[in-house]
């Protein structure tokens, strides 16, 4: 594990908001592709992989610091999904609708979202 990793690992303890904005997010994010990609003012619609040669172990990176923003591990169905991601506004959009669905969850447990 990096030590950026590290860093952002002891961050998981502290308390977050049960739901994360667009803004919020895209701050994490910019901060993320600077700090562990080393990838400065990426463009929000450039494709990560044809431009920044962004591979399969760099999203793997990825969703382990999206794993850390959210405080929860994703699921299999969650990874799988992100599969999909090319853009840093297709990675907003998927942390957002985490983000939403877990507000959600923990706000009603009861109601249980896929």
């Amino acid at each position: 594990m990096s030590l950026i990793s590290e860093r952002r690992s002891s961050k998981k303890l502290e308390s977050r908001k049960a739901c994360m904005t667009r803004d919020e997010i895209r701050v994490e994010i910019i901060k993320v592709f600077s700090e562990l990609f080393e990838i400065e003012n990426p463009g929000n619609d450039d494709d990560l992989r044809e431009v920044y040669e962004f591979d399969s172990i760099d999203a793997i990176e990825l969703l382990r610091e999206i794993e850390i923003m959210l405080g929860s591990p994703l699921t299999r169905p969650e990874k799988k999904k992100a599969m999909e991601i090319r853009t840093i506004n297709h990675i907003i959009d998927y942390v957002e609708s985490l983000s939403l669905t877990r507000s959600n969850a923990s706000s009603n447990p009861d109601n249980i979202s896929s």
